[in-house]
């Protein structure tokens, strides 16, 4: 049996699928990981083989992720044939304007909503071509799952999933719709654009307010200490300029130059930017970098009194740094989990007994 793809068991078969689709995905993962004693934030898992298990994890949602893509790819491409015209469309919002017909204007129905309820206010509107608010339904549904995978796959759009994942999807239909208009496969249509976009925000919206929540159960308590400290930290000094601040450098002191060169550099691959040398002072000093980190390091060529020195960086996959580092040489304990945020650590002693940690950056 056909289906028109305007048929009411279309529109209930997309919806349903969306719909079971955000809810079931974060439900199942968040099990399975729980049966299997994996920790999803980056913390320390009670499998013994949760290094393996975890990218095993993340290939199966890749799969998931590309099995859409090849979906969306086939609606929105392949399934069309090509044209022997170029066909445009550019009047935003016009077929749903023509879509409707009211007897009133649109001031007046939300009055009448307003003082009257929904159902008098709907009385005025009338649907004069379903078609065309069908296929902006279908358009906007298409992308949900886009705007919702982005930040559940992948970890760059995980860290902005308040702006990368629609960012994302709006050049994805750009893209999308240049294609099908160079191709003449379908047509160039700025309204599929704006549809698209609202899928892809809604989709967003989702992953925050579902996946986010199921995966991570202490959202509640987290939210609540956010808000706490931003009513306190409005009014003070630094506020205004929170989201550029970070934190660049850290200084440390060491005993003999011959001892920075042959761990931090030679060891740790750290580079040296600058060197200092101090005659009247008979000191060194080292602005070492990696990445946008800096280390500054102030040599004296004495020995001194001990003192207790820390360096914690964060990176990732600590597994792979700590084969790295026993290969070099340095000897690492075993992970152990970050009191302060439950992220799993690596420490190791570099010369002067510094105290090296590597923090699993999320």
């Amino acid at each position: 049996m056909s289906i028109s793809v305007n048929s009411p068991i279309m529109l209930i078969s997309v919806t349903v699928f969306v719909a079971v689709f955000v809810v079931l995905l974060p439900m199942i993962d968040r099990k399975v990981c729980s049966k299997l004693g994996l920790n999803l934030h980056h913390g320390l898992s009670e499998n013994a083989n949760a290094d393996a298990l975890l990218r095993l994890r993340q290939l199966v949602l890749y799969l998931v992720f590309f099995i859409y893509l090849a979906a969306f790819l086939m609606i929105v491409f392949f399934s069309r044939t090509s044209s022997d015209t170029y066909m445009v469309h550019v009047a935003p919002l016009q077929d749903l304007y023509n879509a409707v017909e009211t007897d009133r204007g649109i001031m007046d129905i939300l009055l009448t909503v307003f003082r009257e309820g929904i159902v008098e206010g709907l009385s005025h509107i009338e649907i004069i071509r379903p078609q065309d608010i069908v296929q902006v339904y279908l358009n906007v549904m298409l992308f949900v799952p886009m705007g919702y995978l982005l930040p559940y796959v992948f970890g760059w759009f995980r860290a902005r999933a308040r702006l990368r994942p629609v960012a994302a999807c709006f050049f994805i239909s750009l893209a999308t719709e240049n294609m099908q208009l160079i191709y003449r496969r379908g047509l160039y249509d700025l309204d599929d654009m704006f549809s698209n976009t609202l899928g892809g925000f809604i989709g967003q919206m989702l992953f925050l307010s579902i996946a986010y929540v199921l995966t991570h159960p202490d959202w509640k308590r987290e939210l609540k200490s956010y808000h706490r400290w931003q009513r306190h930290a409005r009014h003070m000094t630094l506020y205004p300029f929170a989201r550029r601040i970070g934190l660049s450098r850290t200084t440390l002191y060491a005993t003999s130059e011959e001892s920075v060169w042959a761990f931090f550099v030679d060891k740790l691959g750290f580079r040296v930017k600058k060197q200092i040398v101090l005659l009247d002072r008979a000191e060194t000093r080292f602005l070492l970098v990696m990445g946008s980190s800096q280390v500054e390091i102030l040599c004296g060529n004495r020995p001194q009194p001990a003192m207790l020195q820390k360096l914690t960086i964060s990176a990732r996959n600590l597994t792979k740094i700590k084969k790295r580092l026993e290969k070099n040489g340095i000897q690492a304990g075993e992970l152990y989990r970050d009191p302060y945020t439950d992220l799993r650590c690596l420490s190791f002693t570099g010369p002067d007994e510094v105290c090296i940690t590597v923090i699993e950056q999320p």
